[in-house]
């Protein structure tokens, strides 16, 4: 059994001891980031086998999952002992945060145990500390139009480190922040501002380092970070009060401009699939986008589904189907039908928020080749209705692949022709990979007065 034991600000050197040479380039390895959100995380760690492993619930939920291991020792014996751990909890093993190199070392010492996930949004954002600092040539032109026109506007600004006594004045700024996002009660920003407040609470002990803009006495951007390794410097959080046009702009290159020449990149961490944040971050050219690879030892449902899903679909990708199974399976979304105590038919019934309030989308309907033309998909469309139906959902929609799939489901009481959007923060395509053929068909229980024109959905997400 491993032992681990909570973060605490005196672990800092001891595990820095492991991520700092090595270079690495993963945020969630920065020690101020493990320490600062070990609350929302419920995090520990442990030395095994000659690694640094860091356990964390993922997403704050209920599921366990663990960075990869950090060490020079034998990678397959660590591995060994982190399956023995999860198995302990009734879990699977969940690798998060793999290096390509750890993934392929994965994949040939543990051949077909495990499935795997490469999420964009998830990637960590690479940049040169030089063109930060410098803005320099072409590309950069809008990033220098933008610093100009706010010193033109704001002659009497200022640069200031970040220290003790301006805490207070970012506290108040992040609050003004905040208000003007609901409070940041929706969970991610709540989780993020506990992580502000530890990290100003302990700004010294953690290692951080930041910076201020001053217009007159006003505060009106600050950032701050800490070192990632030996090298490379992490972006943790960068606040600004939009009403002061380009203050994000010059809060980022001043602060680059006056860190250590040691640091020759800058990690400006994820963009968590968040259209604006990802087009702000790709504005400023990152050197590299460093992957964060995801494995997960499937279970017997998740087996089922790949099995089942490679025989019916054969023009699906594996990697695609891993991805499903990694980010969007769950058992209890997965309705089957057995034949002989064999699963041969399943769909699934994922949830959405629309304008009409919460629908099913029913997707990855499948019947074994050897088991068609016996009513196991009717059966089970019967089925997911009657279920969505109790739930008090508005509907259910899906997209038919062809004319014959729209006609057998026009037959099951599903209507229309209406252009879908999803939006699920991870990227992942839940439609037909072209967005000519994305027409959704809707089962209504209590249908609209006026039939919608489009329809958005969002993915509901539960841990």
């Amino acid at each position: 059994m491993i032992q681990f034991r909570p973060i605490t600000l005196s672990d800092r050197a001891r595990i820095e001891q492991y991520t700092m040479p090595r270079g690495l380039y993963n945020c969630d390895l920065s020690f101020a980031n493990i320490y600062c959100w070990s609350a929302f995380y419920q995090t520990a760690w442990a030395e095994v086998e000659g690694f640094l492993v860091i356990r964390f619930h993922i997403d704050g939920g209920a599921k366990r999952g663990y960075m990869q291991p950090v060490g020079d020792g034998d990678f397959k014996a660590v591995i060994e002992r982190l399956k023995e751990e999860a198995a302990t909890a009734h879990e699977p093993l969940r690798l998060i945060g793999l290096t390509d190199a750890a993934k392929e070392a994965l994949q040939r010492d543990f051949a077909g145990e495990f499935i795997f996930d490469d999420n964009r949004a998830t990637h960590d954002y690479l940049y040169r500390r030089a063109d930060l600092s410098l803005l320099k040539g072409k590309n950069y032109q809008p990033k220098r139009n933008h610093i100009n026109r706010f010193v033109g506007a704001y002659p009497d600004y200022r640069y200031e480190p970040l220290t003790a006594p301006r805490i207070e004045e970012c506290i108040r700024l992040e609050q003004e922040w905040c208000r003007h996002r609901n409070g940041c009660i929706e969970e991610g920003l709540s989780a993020e501002r506990r992580a502000i407040h530890e990290a100003f609470a302990h700004f010294e002990e953690l290692g951080l380092q930041g910076g201020c803009i001053y217009v007159g006495e006003q505060l009106v951007a600050f950032t701050y970070g800490s070192a990632l390794n030996n090298h490379t410097f992490d972006i943790h959080v960068e606040k600004a009060d939009t009403r002061f046009e380009g203050a994000f702009t010059i809060i980022n290159r001043r602060f680059a401009e006056q860190l250590d020449e040691r640091f020759t990149l800058l990690n400006r961490e994820e963009d968590l699939g968040l259209e604006g944040l990802r087009k702000a971050k790709l504005s400023y050219y990152p050197a590299f986008l460093q992957p964060k690879h995801r494995a997960e030892q499937p279970d017997t449902a998740q087996r089922t589904c790949q099995r089942l899903w490679e025989r019916c679909f054969p023009q699906d990708e594996a990697a695609f189907v891993e991805q499903f199974l990694v980010r969007h399976f769950r058992a209890e979304r997965m309705l089957t039908q057995k034949v002989d105590d064999r699963v041969v038919a399943m769909l699934h019934s994922i949830p959405f928020s629309t304008a009409w309030g919460r629908m099913r989308y029913i997707y990855g309907v499948a019947t074994d080749p050897d088991y068609r033309h016996r009513g196991l998909s009717t059966r089970l469309l019967d089925s997911a209705i009657a279920a969505s139906r109790a739930a008090g959902d508005a509907g259910l929609f899906l997209i038919p692949a062809d004319s014959n799939l729209r006609t057998f489901y026009a037959k099951e009481g599903f209507d229309g022709d209406v252009p879908v959007r999803f939006t699920t923060g991870d990227d992942f395509d839940f439609g037909t990979g072209c967005e000519a053929f994305d027409r959704a068909m809707i089962y209504w229980f209590d249908a609209p007065l006026t039939p919608p024109e489009e329809l958005h959905a969002d993915l509901i997400h539960e841990h």
